[in-house]
C-alpha cells in the first residue's frame, strides 16, 4: 500500500473515531442517555463511589412524569410511591439550549453548599433544599438511574429517577 493511501486510511479512521465527539459538540442531545450517565458517574467517581447503572424501568417512570410536567406546565416532584420508593431530581430550562452535562451540573453545583453530616443537617446554608439534588446524585446506596426529557412550549424538562432513593433523614450521603 502506498504512503498516500496509508495516510488517507489513517485519516479516515481518525475521522470515524472522532465522529461521535463532533456530533455531540454540534447536537447537544446526541447520545443523551450515555452523556447523562457519564456525568452522573463523574461526580460519583470524585468521591470514590460506585458508578450508577442505567435502568430502563426508571427511564419509563421518569418519562411518564416528564411528559406530565410538560403537558400541565407544573414543576413539582411526583407523589411518593411508598411500596417502591425512587429518588427524583427535576430540572427545567430554555428549550433546546442546554446540554445533558449542563442539566446535571445544575444539581452538582449544589456541592458548594454541602458539608459532611447526616441528612438533612448537611448544608452550609441550613436549608437541605440547597444540597438535596447533589446528595441524591451521590447517595452511597443508590445504584441505578434512569432519566427522561420532555418538551413544553418553552422548556426542556429533565426528570431523573434513582434506585435506591436517597436523602433519608439521619443518614449520611456517603
Amino acid at each position: 500500500m502506498s504512503a498516500s493511501r496509508l495516510k488517507a486510511r489513517a485519516a479516515a479512521c481518525a475521522l470515524a473515531l472522532a465522529a461521535p465527539f463532533v456530533v455531540s459538540a454540534t447536537d447537544p442531545l446526541a447520545n443523551f442517555d450515555d452523556r447523562l450517565l457519564f456525568v452522573h458517574n463523574q461526580e460519583r467517581a470524585e468521591l470514590g463511589l460506585a458508578p450508577l447503572q442505567w435502568n430502563a424501568a426508571l427511564v419509563q417512570s421518569a418519562q411518564h412524569w416528564a411528559d406530565y410536567l410538560a403537558q400541565t406546565g407544573r414543576f413539582e416532584h411526583a407523589p411518593e410511591n411508598y411500596f417502591e420508593p425512587q429518588g427524583e431530581n427535576l430540572w427545567a430550562g430554555t428549550r433546546g439550549y442546554y446540554s445533558p452535562e449542563q442539566m446535571v451540573d445544575a444539581w452538582a453545583r449544589e456541592k458548594r453548599y454541602f458539608r459532611p453530616g447526616r441528612f438533612p443537617d448537611n448544608s452550609t446554608t441550613g436549608r437541605f433544599e440547597d444540597v438535596g439534588h447533589y446528595t441524591q446524585l451521590v447517595w452511597r446506596a443508590t445504584q441505578q438511574v434512569g432519566c427522561a426529557r420532555a418538551e413544553s412550549n418553552e422548556e426542556d424538562i429533565l426528570v431523573c429517577r434513582y434506585a435506591e432513593a436517597g436523602n433519608y433523614l439521619g443518614e449520611q450521603p456517603f
